[in-house]
């Protein structure tokens, strides 16, 4: 299919050798934000599995930054039309990252610490509902019959974990290590955590998990009935194609508890959105001990940018 001259300018570049078309091809101009560049995602169509993938690729470290978070909102707009336009039906949504080892390692804390300082309130609330919108369309599945999956192929810390755990079902590579350490700066993680682990663990072990700051293994996740599907490390969109391949036959009877586990335990975005809240409320209580703290974290985060080292979706 051959790319009008509007549309192949916005087609974000790949990373890799990707041999097939990406979603760009099928989609409407019309359909997204004239101004879209996705400087911080690739989206692609499996060329051999009902599979949506959305990889982030950030170009810096690998956190939830803005850019990040206005990038996957205009994409959000526009999988509808993209969908629509496929030439087979698309069963999963996949979120994932190309960077090497990491999913995601959470919040911005250098913006977290600046906005504390200058007192910059809006600025974090806006910030904190935009993560909000991404999160609750993985809950949702867009409103269409998706099923929605977390590829966590390396860390997946603080906002990384709630983004993964927002999606309908999480495959993990054996060794990948989550966890929620906000709480060693004195914080709670307020993007979804509480809700999402109070509905597969119970309130009693997600109140530990939240308030630990431990950091488990993808087997222990496992154990605990967090992650749904592990697979070996390096074999991530390996293991998910063949368990997609595997439960062909009954991927309808999949969709269908899977929405019959929202009606048992719903989530609501009023939820998620006041929980949000409080979140802002406690990190303008934050002292200058906590935000040292904070800042050796975001150390952390900085030796981790990316260098431009990608996994590869497809072959």
């Amino acid at each position: 299919m051959m790319l009008s001259n509007e549309m192949a300018v916005r087609r974000p570049t790949l990373v890799g050798n990707l041999n097939h078309p990406s979603l760009y091809e099928y989609a409407d101009p019309a359909s997204a934000s004239p101004d879209a560049t996705y400087d911080t995602i690739d989206v692609e169509l499996d060329p051999d599995a009902p599979i949506f993938w959305c990889w982030m690729r950030p170009p810096g470290k690998p956190i939830v930054t803005n850019p990040l978070l206005t990038d996957l909102k205009t994409m959000h707009r526009a999988l509808p039309a993209l969908l629509d336009k496929a030439d087979r039906t698309i069963e999963y949504y996949v979120f994932g990252s190309r960077v090497a080892g990491t999913y995601s390692l959470g919040g911005d804390l250098a913006f977290f610490a600046e906005s504390v300082r200058t007192g910059n309130r809006s600025a974090i609330r806006a910030y904190a509902h935009a993560c909000i919108d991404v999160v609750w369309q993985h809950v949702i599945a867009f409103d269409r019959p998706l099923i929605t999956v977390a590829l966590v192929q390396g860390d997946a810390l603080g906002g990384g974990f709630e983004t993964a755990l927002s999606c309908d079902l999480i495959v993990a590579e054996k060794s990948a290590k989550m966890g929620l350490p906000e709480v060693l700066f004195n914080l709670f993680p307020g993007m979804g955590a509480y809700s999402f682990l109070t509905r597969r663990v119970g309130p009693a072990e997600a109140h530990k998990l939240v308030t630990s700051g431990t950091v488990y293994t993808a087997e222990q996740l496992h154990a605990m009935g967090i992650v749904d599907v592990l697979v070996e490390d390096g074999e991530g969109v390996y293991g998910l194609r063949d368990y997609v391949k595997r439960g062909a036959r009954r991927s309808n009877a999949l969709r269908a508890s899977l929405r019959a586990r929202k009606r048992v335990h719903p989530i609501s975005e009023a939820e998620l959105r006041d929980i949000v809240d409080i979140w802002v409320d406690a990190v303008f209580t934050l002292t200058d001990a906590d935000l040292r703290r904070m800042g050796r974290l975001t150390g952390a985060q900085d030796r981790r940018r990316t260098g431009g080292a990608y996994a590869i979706a497809a072959e």
